[in-house]
C-alpha cells in the first residue's frame, strides 16, 4: 500500500481505540449508572447519531471545498473539546449534551477519511477501503477489553482514555496535510459549472444501497444498546461482554486469510459478497435470540464477524467508483450518512421493542428486518442498468 494510505490506517486506528473505549458503554453507563431506561438510553444515541448524520455530510461538503486535511482537524479539534468538557461533566442530563456534540464531530472526519483512501489509491480497489476497514477492528479489539478494565475501576477513567487518544490522532493527522488531493476536483462530464451533479443517476443507486447499508447497521447496533444491556441481566461480567468485542475484532483480522478466496473469485461481484455477508448477520440473530449463555453470545459474534468482513469494506468502496471526480467526500458523506442513520434509529427502535415486548420478540422482529436488505442489496444498480438501456435504445434509434 502507498504511504500515505499507512498513514490514514494509524490514524483510523488510534481514532477507533479510543472511541472503542465509549461506544460499547454507553447503554450501560446510561441504564445502570444514570438510571436512565432502555427507551431513554436509546433516544440519547439517537441524539448521537443523528448528530452523526449531519456532521456526515457536513464533513463531505467540507472535504470537496477545503480538501480532507483541514476537514479532518476541524472535526478533532471539536471532539477533543467535547471530550474535555465530557470528562469533567458526565452526568445527567450533561452526558447527552457531549455525547451529541462528540457524534457530531466524529460525523466530520470519517467521510473524509474514506475519501482519501479513494483518492489517493484508486487503482487500489476494494483493499484501501478494506485495510481501513481492518484499522477500525484491531481499535475495536483492543478498546473495549482496556475499556472492561478501565471501567471495572471507575467509568471516570473511561472519558480520560477517550480524551488522551484523541489527542494522539491530532498530532497523527498533521501528516495528511501532505495529501494531496486537488487533481480530484477537475470538472467532469457528470458536473454542471457549478459543482452540481448533472445525471444523478449515480446518487440514485448510492442512496439505495444506502437504505440496505443503514438496515445492516440498524441491526448491528443492537449489539451495543439492548444486547449489552441483556446480557448485565443475565449476570455476565461487564469484561466477559467488553471481550466480545475483542474477539470481533480478532476474528476480523485474523479471519482475512479464510475469506480471501472467497473475496478474489467475487471480485467484481458486489451484490453477492453483500448477500454472503446478510445470511452471515441474519444467522447471528438467530442465535442471539434464544441465547442465554456467554458462550451462545460468543457463537452469534463470531458469526456477526464474518458477515460485516463482507458488507461493511464493500459499501465505501462501491460508493467510491459511483462518485464523479470533484464529489467523492459528497458520496462517502451520504454514504456514511446511511450507516450513521442506522445507528441513530437503531438504539431507539431496539430500546423501544425490548421495553415493549421483551428480548426474544425483539431479536425476531430485527432479524426479520434484516432479511428486508435483501432488495436493495439487490436493485441497488436498478437506475445504472436503467441509463444503460435509454442510452443503448437511443445508439439504436439513431443508427435506423
Amino acid at each position: 500500500m502507498p504511504k500515505m494510505v499507512w498513514l490514514l490506517v494509524i490514524g483510523m486506528l488510534v481514532n477507533t481505540t479510543g472511541n472503542s473505549f465509549l461506544w460499547p458503554l454507553n447503554t450501560i453507563y446510561l441504564n445502570e449508572h444514570l438510571g436512565q431506561s432502555l427507551s431513554v438510553a436509546g433516544l440519547v444515541l439517537m441524539a448521537n447519531a443523528a448528530a452523526g448524520v449531519v456532521g456526515n455530510l457536513l464533513g463531505g461538503y467540507l472535504f470537496d471545498k477545503i480538501g480532507g486535511y483541514k476537514t479532518i482537524m476541524v472535526g478533532i479539534v471539536i471532539t477533543i473539546i467535547g471530550l474535555a468538557l465530557l470528562t469533567i461533566w458526565h452526568g445527567w442530563p450533561h452526558y447527552v449534551y457531549f455525547l451529541t456534540l462528540i457524534g457530531f464531530s466524529g460525523g466530520i472526519v470519517f467521510p473524509s477519511m474514506y475519501a482519501m483512501v479513494g483518492i489517493v489509491w484508486p487503482e487500489g480497489g476494494r483493499r484501501g477501503f478494506n485495510a481501513i476497514y481492518l484499522a477500525q477492528n484491531v481499535g475495536v479489539a483492543f478498546g473495549p477489553v482496556l475499556a472492561g478494565l478501565v471501567a471495572t475501576l471507575s467509568f471516570d477513567y473511561i472519558f480520560s482514555a477517550n480524551l488522551i487518544m484523541y489527542i494522539v490522532f491530532f498530532f497523527i493527522a498533521f501528516s495528511y496535510a501532505s495529501i494531496k488531493v486537488e487533481e480530484s476536483y477537475a470538472a467532469t462530464t457528470m458536473l454542471s459549472e457549478g459543482g452540481k451533479l448533472k445525471d444523478r443517476t449515480n446518487l440514485y443507486a448510492l442512496c439505495i444501497l444506502g437504505i440496505g447499508f443503514m438496515i445492516a447497521w440498524l441491526v448491528y447496533s443492537q449489539w451495543t444498546t439492548t444486547i449489552s444491556s441483556y446480557t448485565q441481566t443475565l449476570d455476565i461480567p461487564l469484561t466477559q461482554y467488553s471481550l466480545l468485542w475483542t474477539v470481533n475484532g480478532l476474528i476480523i483480522v485474523l479471519g482475512q486469510p479464510l475469506i480471501k478466496p472467497i473475496v478474489k473469485r467475487l471480485e467484481d461481484n458486489f451484490k453477492a459478497q453483500l448477500l454472503i455477508g446478510l445470511a452471515f448477520f441474519v444467522a447471528s440473530f438467530l442465535v442471539v435470540s434464544y441465547a442465554g449463555t456467554f458462550k451462545m453470545f460468543l457463537m452469534a459474534m463470531i458469526i456477526i464477524s464474518f458477515g460485516e468482513m463482507f458488507i461493511f469494506p464493500v459499501v465505501p468502496t462501491i460508493a467510491s467508483m459511483l462518485a464523479p471526480k470533484g464529489k467523492d467526500g459528497f458520496f462517502q458523506g451520504i454514504v456514511n450518512s446511511f450507516s450513521t442513520l442506522g445507528k441513530m434509529l437503531g438504539p431507539f427502535i431496539g430500546g423501544v421493542l425490548a421495553d415493549s415486548y421483551g428480548m426474544h420478540i425483539t431479536f425476531i422482529i430485527l432479524t426479520i428486518v434484516m432479511v428486508a436488505a435483501i432488495v436493495p442489496f439487490v436493485l441497488y444498480d436498478l437506475p445504472l442498468r436503467r441509463k444503460k438501456a435509454r442510452e443503448l435504445a437511443v445508439e439504436k434509434s439513431s443508427d435506423n
